[in-house]
């Protein structure tokens, strides 16, 4: 019987499952701090429901298919977004929730790309675009509480479809593809690409200064986008070439090395979110699991040493019991990073004092009770 992992797919164990379960901790705090609710969605949706109207989008494509034994069409959900339009039906609005789970993608693997991968969301229902300021201000406020150094690029879709319309273009969205693949593919390329619709002149306009742009009305969202992120402190960058690659985008589009996200609609309502990876942001965070752990030894006090778990339990440390020998367990301790062991044997118990060893330095401490 196999039991290798299926390709694309991940064990998570020991520090990297503790930095993972840490990086989600800080997002769920900030999330509720902005004043976002938590919700949960099932993993395998009908088909139909899953591919919805952006067919087309190359994330649709990669979705995984499955039938279950009625023989209907299923497929695991590919991201959070399109459930929404279930979720948010008869919602107060606006509507502020958040959401972390696994997503998956039916594509080829990468060192970085996994065809399952832990997402975490955050959407407003019934937006307008000083909401998107606040959802930028929390997302950056993340990435500090993270150690992640990153600037945030806005564009607009409005912008885009403006400056396409103006030149003429009639393909939009598969130039519209195209520049966005100007992060991954040599700009000669893309250039080549354009040529079949006519659009190569569109990679000069998008290396325009800013201030270019100002003749575009779209552009006024921009400024109205930059100047509500300026309330909360919070500097983006303008990048005419940021498209973000799903075609429900209709307003802004926001991206860095750790989030992406963007404006759209869902049930014909206008709103926002951001995304987050939690592959990505292990790559990049900068943080240590804060909570100090502790291996109770037993020696032959079985019932001393669980009070004394406890009690150490109840002000919140990570305690461990270990039954058997000080060299095994000074082993066991080390195995799994244990930074502190304590002593629990017939003299310990008689004095009410314990020794504590610190697993690092070797030195040694005395803990009364």
């Amino acid at each position: 019987m196999k039991n290798e992992k299926v390709k694309g797919f991940s064990d998570y164990t020991g520090d990297e499952a503790e930095k993972r379960t840490e990086i989600k901790k800080i997002l769920v705090e900030t999330f509720e701090k902005y004043g976002f609710e938590p919700a949960e969605t099932p993993i395998i949706e009908y088909e139909e429901f899953v591919k919805g109207e952006n067919e087309r989008d190359e994330a649709v494509s990669d979705i995984f298919k499955l039938s279950d034994k009625g023989k209907r069409k299923l497929a695991l959900r590919y991201e959070f977004t399109f459930q929404l339009k279930r979720i948010a039906k008869n919602k107060k609005l606006p509507y502020r929730r958040y959401q972390i789970g696994s997503v998956f993608r039916d594509e080829p693997v990468s060192e970085n790309r996994f065809r399952e991968f832990t997402q975490c969301d955050a959407d407003i229902i019934g937006s307008t675009i000083k909401d998107e300021g606040e959802i930028l201000a929390m997302a950056s406020e993340i990435m500090k509480k993270l150690g992640i150094k990153n600037k945030i690029n806005v564009n607009n879709r409005r912008l885009l479809n403006e400056i396409l319309n103006k030149e003429n273009i009639k393909d939009v969205n598969e130039v519209l593809r195209e520049i966005d693949k100007l992060d991954k593919l040599p700009e000669k390329e893309i250039k080549e690409n354009l040529k079949k619709y006519n659009a190569e002149k569109i990679l000069d306009i998008i290396k325009k200064p800013e201030s270019f742009f100002k003749r575009y009305k779209s552009y006024s969202e921009i400024l109205e986008l930059k100047k509500s992120c300026k309330s909360y402190g919070v500097d983006v960058k303008f990048r005419p070439s940021l498209v973000r690659g799903l075609s429900y985008y209709n307003g802004s589009v926001f991206e860095t090395q750790a989030i992406a996200g963007g404006s759209y609609l869902i049930n014909n309502i206008q709103s926002t979110g951001i995304s987050f990876g939690v592959e990505r942001l292990c790559m990049l965070a900068k943080i240590k699991t804060k909570k100090e752990k502790i291996l109770v030894v037993s020696l032959s006090k079985n019932a001393e040493a669980i009070k004394l778990a406890q009690e150490l339990r109840n002000s919140e440390n990570s305690v461990t019991i270990y039954y058997g020998k000080p060299s095994k367990a000074l082993e066991y301790a080390n195995s799994y990073k244990i930074q502190k062991a304590v002593f629990v044997g017939k003299k310990e118990v008689k004095l009410k004092t314990f020794k504590v060893k610190d697993l690092k330095t070797g030195k040694e401490s005395i803990l009364k009770i």
